[in-house]
């Protein structure tokens, strides 16, 4: 592998924005992947969260997080499903399109379930399509590197937008046993920049890395022309996703070692819980500044 380039430190600027960030920036549109690559020639960073409603999409998109992801994830977080296999297209179909309807500056990226683009090209086709028919999603996500190439390239050729998604993909958990982290060792680091660079030369917008060494990510970073979304990936990937749940503390038990908590949401939102239901049982709710007369 070659040598890591120095990291920009946390904090700095763009080398040009000119005015047109992706994070914090103004637009009266919808960004779009066109907006995505311009990022990657200036070397900006941007930030990725899930979203699976249209109430937590509003406040993430006014909060100026540019790309909102209606992941799979939504069978752990929101449907309470043990893994994202189970999930289905009307499901994903559904919550994506109150995503859309929840945002008005964010591109909205819809997954494309277990099962939906494995057959091959043609049935990808038709999921994606149903999906940006009917929930009005910019783009969708599918999961696979070189295996999922062929579907990659119909859908772009089509004229949708992918996002690709290499490393530990988590609809394959049956598969992988679980959720290793992936490319360690030489021959499985050769294998993820090989899975990276096919769904680039098949047309994918970006592509996410999940549970990859620092090391490696960096290198694919620097070895694609197309925005590397990190999870688990270090630092110097062009872009960091995390599940909304999981960064906001929302999540119970433990979660991944990647994931930072910026709020503790579930002990808040059960306190809130709380003294709502003591207010009711004491008597004390509705109280006269509640109560219609």
């Amino acid at each position: 592998m070659t040598q890591l380039s120095p990291a920009r430190k946390p904090g700095d600027r763009p080398a040009s924005d000119n005015g047109k960030t992706l994070y914090g920036g103004t637009s009266s549109r919808r960004i779009t992947v066109r907006d995505i690559a311009a990022a990657k020639e200036r070397g900006e960073k941007w930030p990725m969260l899930t979203a699976y409603d249209a109430m937590t999409a509003s406040v993430f998109d006014e909060a100026g997080i540019p790309v909102l992801l209606v992941g799979d994830s939504m069978g752990n977080c929101h449907l309470g499903y043990e893994s994202t296999v189970p999930v289905t297209m009307d499901e994903i179909t559904l919550l994506s399109a109150a995503v859309v309807r929840g945002t008005t500056r964010a591109l909205v990226v819809g997954d494309l379930p277990f099962g939906s683009y494995q057959e091959g090209p043609v049935q990808a086709l038709r999921s994606a399509t149903r999906l940006v028919k009917e929930a009005g999603v910019g783009a969708v996500k599918l999961e696979g590197g070189e295996r999922s190439a062929h579907q990659v390239e119909l859908l772009v050729s089509s004229g949708i937008p992918v996002m690709a998604h290499v490393g530990l993909t988590p609809q394959s958990v049956n598969a992988f046993g679980g959720y290793p982290v992936q490319g360690r060792g030489e021959e499985a680091a050769q294998q993820l920049l090989r899975d990276a660079k096919a769904v680039q030369d098949a047309g994918a917008f970006a592509v996410v890395l999940e549970a990859v060494p620092a090391e490696l990510a960096a290198e694919v970073t620097r070895s694609l022309h197309i925005p590397t979304v990190g999870i688990g990936a270090g630092l110097d990937c062009d872009a960091q996703v995390l599940v909304w749940t999981d960064m906001a503390g929302m999540t119970a038990g433990r979660v991944p070692k990647f994931v930072k908590k910026y709020l503790e949401m579930r002990q808040l939102l059960g306190d809130a819980a709380k003294a709502f239901a003591e207010e009711v049982v004491a008597g004390d709710f509705p109280a006269t500044a509640h109560t219609f007369h």
